[in-house]
């Protein structure tokens, strides 16, 4: 079984393009400093990897 990961947005997507507003809807990040938690496999990597200006991530 995977780890699992807390991600927390920490800064708006306001002035960003089209796909990085896709990627943090697609990692299930609804609100501001609201955490969700995913399991760390390769493409939640890679995802958190191309937002990694916007998130704070915290392994569990």
């Amino acid at each position: 079984m995977s780890k699992k990961i807390e991600i927390t947005q920490f800064k708006s997507a306001i002035g960003y393009n089209k796909k990085t507003k896709a990627t943090i809807k697609a990692l299930g990040i609804k609100k501001l400093n609201s955490p969700v938690v995913v399991n760390n496999d390769s493409a939640h990597k890679g995802m958190v990897d191309k937002v990694k200006h916007l998130v704070r991530v915290k392994e569990l």
